[in-house]
């Protein structure tokens, strides 16, 4: 490179059009940042305070009540305005304070702006106020690890995704140990308030924060985030408090947005099966609100699997008198039948292609499976305890594994009062792939528990699923549906009457849309067969090539690529919905704190309707508590939420199942959801699912 060139690139760098384009920032992320959501009218005085809504009751579990004496007891509060506020109540509003604020577990869009809202508001009410952000999450409050925040900081990060400002982390503060240093750090800065904005098992530790924080006068507030949606409040009488956790509602429209681009995808080359497992471990609300934004082909939703009854076992069952309990809850052979019964419909008009949304746990949802990890814990257990060698050491090959299982179900058949594990056990247990049948023997962790995020969701259902297919082509029942038009195109083309071969290729050759090649014809040679059959071929004669090429044609391929969506919608830049609701729920965290309030979860009640209704509110987190199983002893949490079936917008997505399917001829029912976008009046104001829910909810008009 001669000097010259040097010289030339030297000013093509500094060039004002390069500088602009390779810019960190680019003008629509300036705007972004600098746009204010609207605030709740509450918000506009210049003092406010809490007032109890003794409606909203909760059943208290007696173990919470133990365990959080001071705490249990809290109200529901509503955030009021005071139009004159005394001297006192001024002053206690507008008082200097510290407020440590965390973020704690996995990202969710919106967090930021969370801490920009308790920003905006404590320095409103006083500019002394210091709002310190603790990083990397719990660690930073047991190990004192913070900065302080200022106006830069924040104004660089509002209505942006991520937790990038202060980051995050999935350490708990749940021992004696780590409560003491919390307490030290909030001792060591002069922490008026802590702030937790995290998931179920983070505003758990909030509540036993806020117990233990109490008598040192360091109030503790949490804010309920997750993209999985499973953070919902109501009352005992099914009021709704919290109707979505913030960062749900834009990981839907991260997932739907690349989701409905495999839609289109899949229509253009017409060759694949997009197999898209989306986040949901325990609920399926984000498949639930996917298939409203994309109108996929096929969605599981697991609640719905977990309460499906099949009545033909139970008569046959009850013919001989017995009871079928293994009849109720889906079983993962009959789940693959009902994907393959889609995929199969949709093949028959044309369309071996489509997209299927499945979500992340929807096998915790398979009673077989519930019922194959309990028997088996069992089984692995009591041989430990009865054996010298552990069950994994005695028995380490798959085989072998196997063939105890057998010598348990043969045992059952000889004897009857042996019920661990039968005959039908075995034999489901021997329709699951292999990979499966290892994964569900493997070692049980520390506590005896079976590992079930090691397991390949999709891979599982999809190893049936084409297993299941193979076996209907080979039986004829899985064909490809062609076009009347391009079958009598292709056959004059190859010099062959299509009015001869008709009726011998097809079974609905006098009046199908798409044409479907019989049952019996599965290769050339039974192709041969029916055709001389037909006295369309003679002994030893060839079959003409254009009637091969049909053939061939009608032959499924089911080929599948499969995708998980995740960690791409935790990262994405909030919708307006999240931004929105998140900077609203940060002036509720300070509206809470300048009114003396600690143990509360700052929600925004009416968040399924118009903004204009919206009400910021404090929820006790004591009452949401009980007693769960977790790794093996029960402990108190906050109950995760999952999809209602009686719910409007699980029954709108069943309704329509069957035309989203679009087994028909015709094109596709895919609605594009559009990007995300921010302050555009034409972008939907809330998730669908909460659109329908409220709906649902409200009687209609005269």
């Amino acid at each position: 490179m001669t000097e010259k060139d040097l010289i030339s690139l030297d000013s093509l760098m500094k060039h004002p059009d390069v500088v602009k384009v390779t810019a960190k920032e680019n003008q629509q992320l300036i705007d972004r940042r600098e746009s204010i959501p609207p605030s709740c009218e509450v918000f506009e005085n210049s003092c406010i305070a809490l007032e109890d809504r003794g409606q909203y009751e909760f059943e208290i579990d007696p173990e919470a009540a133990r365990k959080l004496p001071d705490i249990i007891h809290n109200k529901v509060q509503a955030v009021v305005g005071v139009e004159c506020p005394s001297e006192e109540e001024a002053a206690e509003h507008g008082k200097a304070r510290a407020i440590g604020v965390v973020f704690s577990g996995g990202p969710a869009p919106g967090g930021h702006n969370v801490i920009a809202g308790i920003y905006d508001a404590a320095v409103k009410a006083n500019p002394d106020t210091k709002v310190l952000g603790f990083l990397m999450g719990p660690d930073g409050v047991i190990e004192n690890e913070y900065t302080v925040l200022t106006k830069e900081i924040v104004d660089n990060y509002r209505n942006l995704g991520g937790f990038g400002m202060i980051k995050t982390g999935r350490t708990k503060i749940d021992s004696v140990k780590k409560v003491s240093s919390a307490r030290q750090t909030c001792k060591d800065l002069g922490l008026d308030a802590l702030v937790i904005i995290g998931g179920d098992d983070s505003n758990t530790n909030a509540a036993f924060l806020a117990q233990e924080l109490k008598d040192d006068g360091v109030q503790v507030i949490g804010v309920p985030k997750t993209i999985d949606g499973d953070i919902q409040v109501r009352d005992k009488s099914g009021n709704v408090l919290c109707a979505m956790s913030f960062g749900f509602h834009t990981a839907a429209r991260a997932f739907a947005t690349e989701i409905s681009n495999l839609c289109t995808d899949a229509s253009s080359d017409v060759k694949y099966w997009h197999i898209c497992k989306v986040m949901g471990r325990v609920a399926s609300h984000l498949a639930l609100e996917v298939a409203l934004q994309t109108h996929a082909n096929l969605t599981l939703i697991g609640e719905e699997l977990s309460e499906y009854v099949d009545y033909e076992r139970i008569q046959k069952a009850e013919a001989t008198g017995q009871t079928d309990y293994t009849a109720y809850g889906m079983t993962l052979r009959h789940l693959s039948r009902v994907i393959c019964n889609g995929i199969v419909r949709r093949a028959a008009v044309g369309k071996n292609y489509g997209v299927m949304v499945i979500p992340e746990g929807v096998l915790e949802f398979i009673n077989e499976i519930q019922t194959f990890i309990i028997k088996l814990n069992t089984i692995i257990a009591d041989f430990n305890e009865m054996h010298d060698r552990p069950f994994h050491l005695e028995f380490q090959r798959l085989e072998e594994k196997l063939e105890y299982l057998r010598r348990l179900a043969r045992r059952s058949r000889e004897d009857d009062s042996f019920t661990l594990w039968n005959t039908r056990d075995d034999d489901l247990f021997s329709d699951l792939p292999i990979f499966f049948q290892e994964g569900l023997l493997m070692e049980r962790d520390s506590h005896g528990n079976f590992p079930f995020s090691q397991v390949e969701t999709d891979k599982v259902i999809m190893g049936l699923v084409q297993d299941y297919l193979a076996w209907l082509r080979d039986q004829g029942k899985y064909k490809v549906g062609l076009t009347r038009d391009y079958y009598e195109k292709t056959m004059k083309k190859g010099g062959a009457d299509p009015q001869l071969y008709g009726p011998v290729l097809f079974r609905n050759y006098q009046d199908g849309e798409f044409l479907l090649m019989k049952e019996e014809i599965m290769s050339l040679k039974t192709l041969t067969q029916e055709m001389i059959r037909c006295n369309a071929l003679k002994e030893g004669e060839s079959i003409p090539s254009a009637v091969q090429a049909i053939y061939k044609k009608s032959i499924p391929s089911f080929k599948t690529q499969v995708h998980f969506y995740g960690y791409d919608g935790r990262g994405s830049d909030p919708t307006w919905f999240d931004c929105t609701y998140t900077y609203n729920l940060g002036l509720t965290v300070f509206s809470l704190i300048a009114a003396g309030a600690t143990g509360q979860m700052a929600a925004i009640r009416n968040l399924e309707r118009d903004f204009e209704t919206w009400e910021p509110i404090g929820i006790p987190i004591g009452p949401l508590m009980h007693l769960e199983e977790r790794k093996g002893k029960l402990t108190l949490v906050i109950e995760k939420s999952t999809v209602q079936l009686n719910s409007a917008s699980f029954q709108v997505v069943k309704n329509l199942r069957e035309k989203w399917l679009a087994a028909h001829p015709g094109p596709d029912e895919f609605r594009r959801p559009g990007p995300i976008s921010m302050g555009d009046p034409r972008s939907e104001d809330r998730p669908i699912t909460l659109a329908l829910n409220a709906l649902g909810s409200t009687p209609p008009e005269e």
